[in-house]
């Protein structure tokens, strides 16, 4: 029997996690086509503030890697968006002229950012907080400017605003009611948040109402009912959202506020679904993830032909959590004349607890400060659990004095993460079953705490309950992924006792519950690898797909392309060479970058082979987890004030390390004076000029995790610098976690002890060595790429044929 085929338009959560559903249900009853208008796969829209705060990275949010497509025979068309569906033949088209057919079709379009209506509203540098996209044009705009304000106090509107005050910027929240989180807090636990987040650097604009954006071209500022005004320019809309419905309503799909849709998320034609935030359900539009997830499971099973009960709608919980400021709320805010109040205002430790109770039973919560009770809580509230017996409260308790064994009281049906309804049984027979000890490794066994994450604390604590003795929290392990319960260091050890020398033979050794691994560990192992092996001949297929493109990718889907420019110097002869392919080729942008090169972007895949050829000049490994640029001042052959040569040492600092595999992306710095124009405070290795030698910093960064370097040595010479940086690099290469930075390595392993390691004369001698043969193999990895076919396509976007 042949199969039916199924469309998706939309690669979001709520959308995806239908299709896992359904393949666990039914994995033979469909051909799965999914369209996805970004350049990525999918990952935790939730998990975007970390992001913006710094302390994620895009990769880190992935829920399902490409190779997961491909394993389930999905056919995946990213950075390309469906405009037009032709009911009667079926067939779904889009904006590149692909024509799709379908037997059922899913709207998983997801929603916008609402843009208030007001005069200028159209101009440059105002933007919403959705997606990749959105935080990357933050991120680069904090680089250009320095004021921004956010319109709306609400939970995506002051997750923005931290995020973009880690990034620099002065930032001011506008909003228009008397207090913040007015839908999720009652008045006293906005104030709280208020005066916490102003002690963290953020200004508030309470009952302020915008009327103009200022400015020409682009946003200078924001003008305000009341006449006042305040400087911007960059404004963040994070007022509420919009359902895309567009799409169904011109194809003649019943809509109002979203796709309108039944109990089982069927629209008014058949064969047509909603879900997510795209779909309004008995009036509801909701925007959180554990009711998308409750729909997407009835949705699944309606498709695989699995009996099922009915979508009934939600009662939500919502939790923020903004530079240690934790708080939490469901169900009814305030209440009326039958609700009794329990209230709990620690103003000593900055705690506030309000739960509503009617008829006896809990119909509402508001936590602040201290949200440990949240899960237990949200259980009281949707089970309508009687509490009559449940009002005692305990003042001045000692430390670690337990009321109550909660987990071990704890029902096995008791749902444990709401986001992806996984009971506390479910968790426990995952620990037993798998030997799992981390709250990572649950996780990757069962989707708990994989979304908001407001689970976690209860899944350790259920780990160390069902482990009793054998738990041990502070050696639980952080797995280098979700496919083997072995962290760093094990596999490093496993790798070197065993002799294993490619990423194939490690996962089959090691025993890798994903037999093709995924984008976290392919990579990880390959730069382990070559880590250990200074002949290693590198895995290409292991690489991420900016370093196989040798060109990073952009949310339009076209590359941009960096050639090296040693210190920033270039020559006549390479500027006419950017110059020609810059015009030949029709490059819509050409900018100095800030690492002091010309940058060329909007490039397109096809064309990429044939711009490195022309170019002829060496990768500036914009994309790699390597060195990227080495800052230089011009130094003490022209500046009056330098007092050594800084372009001469920048220039030989990157010529001998370019191409190397770090960890991380590394960057260096080096200034002529202490007047340090070439930032060198704030790089993984900084050199600064003084009268008779240099000083050497180390673990700074300028990013979004902003940390000033360290002092390592002041030494006299070119040569002892150069000797310095190859063994504190190759030190980071030996020891580093891949994905670490090393501001944050340097902290973990400690200043001092480092020091004593390149103190150590014998030990500097062999780290030099090593990281010399280790240079020995490299050439240009972008040379092999553009004879090969990888460059054609064929990483860019996974298409399965079935």
């Amino acid at each position: 029997m042949a199969k039916q085929k199924l469309v998706m338009i939309g690669n979001g959560m709520a959308g995806v996690r239908t299709i896992e559903d359904l393949i666990k249900e039914n994995p033979d009853a469909y051909e799965i086509t999914i369209f996805g208008k970004e350049p990525h796969p999918n990952y935790n829209r939730i998990q975007l503030s970390n992001v913006l705060q710094g302390d994620m990275s895009i990769e880190d949010i992935i829920l399902n890697q490409l190779d997961w497509y491909e394993t389930n025979k999905i056919q995946l068309f990213t950075g390309e968006t469906v405009v037009d569906i032709d009911l009667d033949n079926k067939e779904v088209i889009s904006d590149q002229g692909q024509r799709v057919a379908y037997d059922k079709l899913i709207f998983a379009t997801g929603s916008s950012p609402f843009f208030i209506p007001v005069e200028g509203i159209d101009k440059q540098g105002i933007i919403g907080f959705r997606d990749v996209s959105d935080c990357e044009v933050m991120i680069k705009g904090a680089e250009e400017y320095q004021d921004a304000v956010v319109i709306g106090g609400g939970l995506l509107g002051l997750e923005a605003a931290k995020g973009l005050k880690n990034l620099g910027m002065n930032v001011s929240v506008v909003h228009l009611m008397p207090h913040l989180m007015e839908r999720q807090l009652d008045a006293a636990a906005g104030a709280m948040l208020k005066q916490e987040l102003e002690k963290q650097g953020i200004n508030f604009l309470m009952e302020k109402q915008t009327v103009e954006v200022l400015g020409d071209e682009r946003a200078t500022g924001l003008r305000f009912k009341d006449g006042s005004e305040v400087k911007a320019n960059l404004v963040v809309m994070a007022v509420g959202i919009v359902p895309n419905k567009e799409l169904a309503q011109q194809a003649g799909i019943v809509t109002n506020r979203g796709i309108i849709v039944n109990d089982f998320m069927e629209t008014n034609i058949e064969d047509h679904y909603a879900i997510g935030e795209c779909a309004e359900h008995r009036g509801i539009a909701y925007g959180l993830v554990a009711p998308l997830y409750e729909q997407a499971k009835v949705l699944a099973k309606r498709l695989a032909n699995v009996p099922t009960e009915p979508y009934e709608g939600s009662v939500t919980g919502t939790q923020l959590k903004v530079a240690g400021v934790d708080l939490y709320s469901a169900g009814e805010i305030e209440g009326d004349d039958q609700t009794k109040a329990i209230r709990v205002h620690n103003e000593f430790e900055g705690v506030y607890k309000k739960v509503l109770i009617r008829d006896n039973h809990v119909v509402g919560t508001v936590l602040y400060g201290e949200t440990t009770e949240s899960t237990r809580l949200f259980r009281m509230l949707s089970n309508k659990e009687d509490v009559r017996d449940m009002t005692s409260l305990s003042i001045l308790q000692a430390a670690g004095e337990a009321e109550e064994d909660d987990v071990a009281a704890m029902a096995d049906e008791v749902v444990v993460c709401g986001c992806n309804g996984v009971t506390k049984k479910t968790v426990v027979d995952a620990i037993h079953a798998h030997n799992l000890t981390s709250v990572n490794e649950v996780g990757g066994c069962t989707n708990a705490g994989r979304s908001c994450g407001r689970c976690k604390p209860l899944i350790g604590q259920i780990l160390e309950h069902t482990l009793g003795d054998s738990f041990d929290g502070a050696a639980a392990k952080d797995a280098i992924c979700s496919c083997t319960t072995l962290d760093r260091d094990e596999v490093v050890a496993e790798i070197k006792e065993k002799g294993l020398t490619s990423v194939k033979e490690v996962m089959h050794v090691l025993g890798w519950k994903n037999e093709e691994g995924c984008s976290k560990c392919n990579p990880a192992l390959n730069y382990y690898l070559g880590m250990i092996y200074a002949d290693y001949k590198d895995e290409r297929d292991a690489r991420l797909v900016n370093e196989k493109m040798h060109a990073n990718i952009q949310k339009d889907g076209t590359y941009s392309v960096v050639p090296r420019m040693y210190g920033g110097v270039t020559t006549a002869e390479d500027l006419k060479k950017l110059a020609e392919v810059a015009t030949k080729y029709e490059v819509p942008l050409v900018k100095l970058t800030g690492g002091q090169r010309i940058g060329l972007f909007g490039i397109k895949k096809q064309d990429l082979p044939s711009v490195w050829a022309e170019l002829g000049m060496q990768s500036g490994y914009a994309y790699g987890k390597t060195l990227r640029t080495v800052k230089t001042c011009v130094g003490a052959r022209f500046c009056r004030y330098g007092t050594q040569d800084s372009m001469g040492l920048g220039m030989e600092l990157e010529k001998k390390f370019e191409r190397i595999d770090t960890p991380h992306k590394f960057k260096m710095g080096v200034s002529a004076c202490p007047r340090n124009c070439a930032e060198s405070g704030i790089k993984d290795i900084g050199v600064v000029g003084i009268d008779g030698g240099w000083e050497i910093y180390v673990g700074g960064n300028g990013g979004t995790d902003l940390r000033a370097g360290d002092l390592l040595y002041t030494v006299k010479t070119k040569e002892e610098v150069m000797d310095i940086a190859s063994a504190y690099l190759q030190y980071y290469r030996e020891t580093g976690h891949y994905l670490e930075r090393t501001s944050k390595w340097v902290e973990r392993m400690g200043l001092d002890h480092i020091k004593s390691v390149i103190e150590d004369e014998k030990v500097r001698r062999e780290l030099i060595s090593r990281i010399d043969q280790t240079l020995e193999r490299y050439n240009e990895p972008w040379q092999e790429a553009i004879e090969s076919d990888e460059i054609q396509g064929k990483y860019y976007r996974p298409v399965v044929t079935n």
